[in-house]
């Protein structure tokens, strides 16, 4: 409550202070536009703010059947209310006199990554997300963020400086070899580790989210692991090889080990520290693997409440959930928002996507937690399975390669990219499986056609060597150069950001059924005269066995072959016909608006706030 009150409270003189000087501004420069027709309501929203810091009663308010929460002068200094007060009486006296320059002047935004670029280690009323937690980079890889409050907080809570160092190494680690149990500098002399190696490891560790992070080829060299440690070529290329394993060290003692020398994560269990105080170290998930507090979702809530009666627009931050959380705990969290007078909410559960920015545990740990399963909560029937094909298709890569017939079918298609001639030619196995693909710009130049003559060969030799058609795509697709724009005597794909970019949509919208790339669907180009796409040659191309939506492998045979193909099981139920109401239905319920994206042609942007996002190539209209 303490925290909750101070929060209103510097809120409400950050706004009381910006409608003041609104009002001196109108003063001298007059009102916003459009002020006087709603000077009336403009004057009463100021009057219910000026309410909510003195903490009037119910039947005061003006117009609001939502009661706001108001500042409780018992849990804050009496210096702090006056000045809040005292900024709305001023600011409500001047605009009844001056009018306001500005409609709106407060609105508190998520900055959660801004808040990490300035080092904060908090953001206002965003808790911590963990007090040690690691930040996903865009180009792959982490770093490691450590709060660096807690220190400063056991000096003020009064913790001498030997008691506080002991329960921060508790919980950030030591960061060294230099006496940590069974994994240490003499244990791994006794390995055969040089000196120089022993100094690398030592510079990488305070960095590390775990010690066998550092234990690796790129840490130590892959000549001195497979000459020196003895590991072969195929232990060490596999994904589940454990170097400290291999050298000895159980399971139990990696992890005392690592909790040593790259702490628990957690100051729960820090020798010395009081219970009391725990409260205090809270954050919005569970720190590490041992930490079991969290700020509950009410608690995040209630303080946005507090600054909410003071912002003229809407506080926005996120609500951490644990990855346990039921669809009746969101919604309990949303009728508490709603009942608290909140204007926004964004709500997240961790681990719900299959990657998020910031995590609180290694990548093992968080492929555990995404492969468990959820207990669903037993008071809520399970939703339905949409009524749509549903097939399992099981495929593996080969590296034997799997000849086309010397006879085979496929189609041509022809199109005009800003002025170029672009033809496409597929080969199809015998199955109707995309197996070739070849390109031809008969008026460029030499160098050009062959560079495309070559990307083509380099596009059916992985083709035939079983890499999806899917996984091209998602390569290329959205490659931006020269020349692209719109598309001629194509019936389904009208824009492009390059000739790469329409060759895979163009494969993907054919082979694996990607209709959400066309900005035409195949089902209406095919009513069109000069649309070569007839329902029969459609058909024809796709195999009629399964109808492939992830991943471009053909089924070879039910059987393994046994020499290394590919082996495919598909169990395909009956389709359901989709009509065009249909259709239209499901792209307003997915909160499509109509407008065509600026980047990529299609008409697939949805409300992100005040501005538009594209879902397909992820572009913003101004808002990120």
């Amino acid at each position: 409550p303490e925290a909750m009150a101070m929060a209103g409270s510097i809120t409400a003189i950050m706004t009381g202070t910006a409608y003041r000087t609104s009002a001196e501004l109108s003063k001298e420069l007059g009102p916003f536009p459009g002020y006087k027709k709603n000077a009336d309501d403009m004057l009463r929203v100021i009057r219910n703010h000026r309410r909510a810091a003195y903490n009037v009663k119910k039947g005061e308010y003006e117009g609001l059947q939502t009661l706001p929460v108001g500042i409780d002068k018992k849990m804050v200094s009496k210096e702090l209310h006056k000045a809040a007060c005292d900024v709305w009486d001023a600011a409500l006296n001047m605009g009844e006199k001056h009018g306001y320059r500005n409609a709106q002047v407060s609105v508190l935004a998520p900055t959660g990554t801004i808040g990490l670029v300035m080092d904060c280690d908090t953001t206002g009323v965003e808790p911590d997300f963990a007090l040690v937690k690691f930040k996903k980079l865009a180009g792959g890889g982490y770093f490691k963020i450590i709060n660096q409050s807690v220190p400063l907080a056991l000096e003020h809570l009064g913790y001498s400086s030997t008691e506080a160092k002991t329960i921060v190494d508790y919980c950030v680690g030591s960061g060294s070899l230099k006496g940590a149990p069974h994994i240490n500098l003499k244990s791994l002399k006794d390995k055969g580790f040089t000196d120089e190696l022993l100094e690398k490891i030592e510079t990488e560790l305070p960095r590390a989210f775990e010690i066998g992070f550092v234990f690796n080829a790129w840490t130590l060299g892959q000549d001195f692991i497979t000459k020196t440690l003895g590991v072969t070529e195929a232990q060490l290329n596999s994904p589940d090889f454990d170097l400290l394993q291999n050298l000895g060290f159980n399971e139990a003692q990696v992890q005392e080990a690592n909790d040593f020398i790259c702490g628990r994560m957690t100051v729960e269990g820090a020798p010395g520290l009081k219970d009391e105080h725990l409260p205090v170290f809270d954050c919005a998930n569970k720190c590490g693997r041992y930490g079991q507090r969290f700020i509950a979702a009410g608690g995040h809530i209630r303080m946005m409440a507090a600054a909410q009666p003071f912002l003229s627009g809407a506080i926005s931050k996120t609500i951490n959930l644990p990855r346990e959380a039921t669809v009746g705990e969101i919604q309990d969290a949303y009728m508490l928002s709603w009942k608290l007078g909140l204007k926004a909410n964004a709500v997240y559960r961790d681990t719900s996507k299959l990657s998020q920015p910031l995590s609180t545990s290694s990548g093992d740990a968080l492929d555990e937690a995404l492969m468990a399963p959820l207990e669903s909560d037993a008071s809520e029937p399970a939703a339905p399975m949409p009524k749509e094909e549903v097939e399992r298709i099981v495929y593996k890569y080969i590296t034997k390669r799997r000849r086309l017939p010397f006879r085979r079918a496929g189609y041509t298609q022809k199109a005009v990219i800003g002025g170029h001639n672009v033809y496409l030619r597929t080969g199809e196995y015998e199955d109707g499986a995309l197996g070739e693909i070849f390109l031809d710009m008969h008026k460029e130049g030499a160098a050009f056609r062959s560079m495309m003559n070559c990307f083509a060969i380099a596009v059916s030799l992985g083709l035939q060597h079983g890499v999806p058609l899917e996984e091209y795509v998602d390569a290329f697709l959205f490659t931006r150069f020269e020349p692209n724009g719109i598309v001629q005597g194509n019936p389904c794909i009208k824009m492009t950001t390059s000739i790469i970019d329409y060759i895979f949509r163009e494969l993907a919208v054919t082979y694996l059924e990607r209709h959400e790339l066309a900005q035409v669907p195949p089902e209406a180009a095919a009513g069109k005269q000069d649309s070569p796409l007839t329902d029969a040659k459609v058909q024809a191309r796709a195999p009629q066995s399964v109808r492939l939506h992830h991943g471009s492998a053909p089924p070879v045979s039910a059987v393994a072959t046994g020499d290394g193909g590919m082996q495919m099981l598909s169990i395909p139920t009956p389709p359901v016909e989709a009509t065009s109401d249909d259709a239209a239905r499901m792209a307003r319920l997915q909160g499509y608006t109509g407008d065509a994206c600026s980047e990529c042609g299609h008409s697939t942007l949805v409300r992100n706030g005040t501005c538009l996002k594209c879902v397909t190539c992820g572009a913003t209209t101004g808002c990120s």
